[in-house]
């Protein structure tokens, strides 16, 4: 019986070796988590085009700021088959010149007021004077502007999802670069929001239901010198003199005008 309490002993002591054995297994130093900093992927970009850019949709923004500057322009157009030409303001005013034959009626268009003759074929038919005057507080003849106007085709480029460089090419020997932008009707209208609505309503359904193509050839300073919109209507128009102090338009004398009531359709 003496010796039975020793091998207790001996057996409570390599039981308690053991388990402290086993505890400092448990409770060692765990692995310290791996903290080298991964490299971070590139963040995408929100960069947004500018004028100052030459991505194509910069491009297109420095020719609308070209236009904002120069604010006038001469022209020769292509509208569905008849050539004329002129004169247009888009600012600070609407001024337009539009005269589709030489010895034909010119329409002159100053704000909220219209003329249209200057020929003799007028001056007959009127009586005497050879302009009649059409006013009703709105611009008249919107469609027609609307259709020249430099402004409004390159800001519906500018508002389209992807423009791009055609590539360079010689015109009229200058050096162009020729764009080209695709846009919705819906989307060509919504990008003027220098129009009051029922204007943006009625350039959207002249337009018609397709695509708009607009391709524009752009100088060296980014002034718009030639644009061909193809539409419902294939327009050509091509532009000269930008910002040019020579350029003017001069209403007919009040005694050679006779008041008209509603205008023709031109062209």
């Amino acid at each position: 019986m003496a010796m039975a309490a020793p091998a207790r002993w001996a057996a409570a002591l390599l039981a308690a070796v053991l388990l402290g054995g086993a505890a400092t297994g448990c409770t060692g130093s765990a692995k310290t988590p791996d903290r080298t900093a991964t490299p971070a992927g590139p963040s995408p970009s929100t960069a947004q085009p500018s004028p100052t850019d030459r991505s194509p949709h910069g491009v297109i923004l420095s020719a609308q700021l070209a236009l904002h500057d120069a604010r006038r322009a001469q022209y020769t157009a292509v509208l569905a088959g008849e050539t004329a030409g002129g004169a247009l303001f888009w600012a600070p005013k609407t001024v337009l010149k539009y005269q589709a034959a030489p010895d034909g009626p010119t329409l002159i268009v100053l704000d909220t007021s219209a003329y249209l003759g200057g020929d003799r074929e007028t001056g007959v038919r009127l009586g005497g004077p050879r302009w009649q005057k059409f006013s009703n507080g709105r611009i008249p003849y919107g469609d027609l502007i609307d259709r020249l106007s430099p402004v409004v085709a390159v800001a519906a480029a500018a508002a389209a999802e992807e423009p791009r460089l055609i590539g360079e090419e010689k015109l009229l020997d200058t050096t162009v670069e020729h764009y080209r932008a695709t846009v919705t009707a819906a989307r060509y209208a919504a990008a003027q929001t220098q129009l009051d609505p029922a204007r943006r309503e009625a350039l959207e359904k002249a337009l018609g239901a397709g695509d708009v193509v607009l391709d524009l050839w752009l100088d060296e300073h980014d002034q718009l010198v030639r644009l061909r919109r193809a539409a419902a209507e294939v327009d050509t128009v091509d532009y000269t003199e930008f910002g040019g102090s020579a350029i003017s338009v001069q209403a007919p004398a009040e005694a050679d005008s006779a008041p008209g009531s509603s205008p023709p359709a031109l062209p």
